[in-house]
């Protein structure tokens, strides 16, 4: 059936012992093994077989495939595209306020993933953890070209529903930096009223940190003791310089001290990151704590705040660290993170979730991945479990977009998709997938199924920010900065939706600014 492509395939629980704890490796960048000529074109495969997800190897081991075992064919190499999932959306934010001051963002923090992973999507959600799989696509306006989305989405966060109690360790920059209106300030009501809608049974110890680091509030449950936590956030004063790295450091070990056997320990990291005094570099910053991160599961969260903000070292803390980032400027965005966001992220659902795409070679051309620069990985690696995807918790989406090429007369199946991940107590491994076929694919982005063209929107926005030429997207079909804000506004009143008409007044500022 076509909504949008989906093919929902049972969810088989795959018989392989799970990794004993977690080797925290970086995400490779390409693949060596895709085989892809030097002009990103790939040779034509002439056997018309349908590739299914990629070979199962077997274990981390390499051992036999054991009973119960999803069984799969090989596909032609260089049709393979895998990444670990992602869900920050610190990079839209940022863009916004940048924007909103009258400049354009600097490319280099300008990641289309986290801008399209900011809307909602309305993908069907499973009824237990673990993912289901939508997969749509529809043509552009450059002939043979069209965009592939894939969606997976994890059950539903339902307020006031049953999670584990959480324990939260603040880590709080009061650099003199912070000082600024819109970052301290706004980080002290955001704790305060988060504090009050946390549950009785839940912990929040607070770290700050300037030039040295200090326990302001141990591991303190708040049944009872909630005066205790408001004053200590009511004390929280800008300083001196920002030694970021003892800040983490402290964090975490305050974080080990008050661990909870049964809760979700995680250190939420609020800062603009500026990091001028100490260790300045994420991976030296997260080898110091890497015990506590592998030995007792302790993810990070990283909440960016101010207009001149330290965007690659808080992503890369946030990646390296287990966690995710999201971005807040105003009132209401700090509200909607630490009322909502956070209490929905306490709770995971899968551990190093990674997503591989299969494209058919009998009617794919050329295709590539846009945006998960950082998240890439290996194709081989797709059933190691041994090397880092990433953590999703309820609630989540995770949109990945492809600007995909087929042949003229390509007719059939398109590809296939299959997100792996670990339960987050056994760290056994499941699988789910999908997949579309190219009857599939609407006659146009700007005419299919809302979010496939707010998803469109969004990556053509965020790629023409990035391109040396921002009149200009670098994906196929794209349109004008300005012809892109029209498109917007048309969507926002097909969907009376006040995100996407945000979208389209951004991407007005944009154009102006070019």
């Amino acid at each position: 059936m076509k909504w949008h492509g989906t093919r929902r395939l049972g969810g088989a629980l795959l018989a392989l012992t799970a990794a004993s704890g977690l080797l925290l490796t970086g995400c490779s960048g390409t693949n060596d093994n895709s085989g892809k000529a030097s002009d990103g074109s790939y040779d034509r495969g002439g056997n018309g077989s349908v590739p299914l997800p990629a070979p199962d190897r077997g274990g981390p081991d390499g051992g036999e495939r054991r009973e119960g075992e999803q069984d799969s064919r090989e596909v032609a190499p260089g049709h393979l595209s895998t990444f670990a999932l992602d869900v920050d959306t610190a990079s839209y934010g940022y863009a916004r306020r940048a924007l909103a001051e009258g400049r354009l963002p600097d490319p280099a923090t300008v990641r289309p993933e986290e801008f399209v992973n900011s809307f909602r999507q309305d993908y069907e959600r499973p009824d237990g953890d673990g993912f289901t799989v939508t997969v749509d696509g529809a043509r552009t306006d450059e002939e043979d070209w069209s965009l592939v989305r894939v969606g997976l989405a994890t059950r539903s966060a339902e307020p006031g529903g049953e999670r584990p109690p959480a324990a939260l360790t603040f880590v709080v920059d009061v650099s003199g930096s912070m000082a600024e209106p819109g970052r301290l300030d706004l980080a002290r009501r955001s704790l305060s009223v988060m504090t009050d809608r946390l549950r009785d049974d839940d912990s929040v110890a607070l770290v700050t940190f300037s030039d040295e680091a200090e326990t302001v509030l141990p591991m303190t449950r708040l049944g009872g003791n909630r005066a205790e936590v408001h004053d200590a956030v009511d004390s929280l004063e800008p300083t001196r310089s920002t030694n970021l790295g003892a800040g983490v450091e402290t964090g975490y070990e305050t974080a080990v001290e008050g661990l909870r056997e049964g809760a979700t320990n995680r250190v939420v990291l609020v800062s603009d990151a500026l990091a001028n005094t100490g260790e300045t570099d994420a991976d030296a910053i997260l080898e110091r704590i890497f015990e506590a991160r592998r030995a007792h599961g302790i993810t990070l969260f990283g909440v960016g705040v101010g207009s001149d903000y330290g965007d690659a070292l808080m992503e890369r803390l946030a990646d390296r660290g287990d966690g995710h980032t999201v971005y807040v400027s105003e009132e209401e965005d700090a509200r909607e993170v630490f009322c909502e966001e956070l209490p929905r992220a306490i709770e995971l659902t899968a551990r190093d979730a990674k997503a591989q795409v299969a494209f058919d070679p009998a009617a794919v051309s050329e295709f590539r991945l846009v945006g998960y620069d950082n998240r890439r990985v290996a194709d081989d690696d797709f059933r190691d479990d041994r090397v880092d995807g990433g953590e999703v918790g309820p609630g989540h989406t995770v949109t990945a977009l492809y600007a995909v090429r087929t042949y003229a007369d390509a007719d059939g199946h398109l590809a296939t998709v299959t997100v792996r991940w670990l339960d987050p107590d056994t760290r056994a491994p499941h699988e789910e997938t999908g997949d579309v076929e190219t009857a599939d694919l609407d006659d146009s982005v700007w005419t299919a199924h809302r979010d496939l063209t707010l998803t469109a929107t969004a990556a053509y926005f965020a790629d023409a920010l990035r391109s040396s030429d921002r009149r200009h997207s670098a994906l196929p079909g794209a349109p004008g900065l300005g012809e892109l804000s029209e498109h917007a506004a048309e969507l926002a009143d097909r969907t009376e939706d006040e995100d996407v008409r945000e979208l389209a007044e951004v991407i007005r500022t944009a154009d102006r600014l070019t």
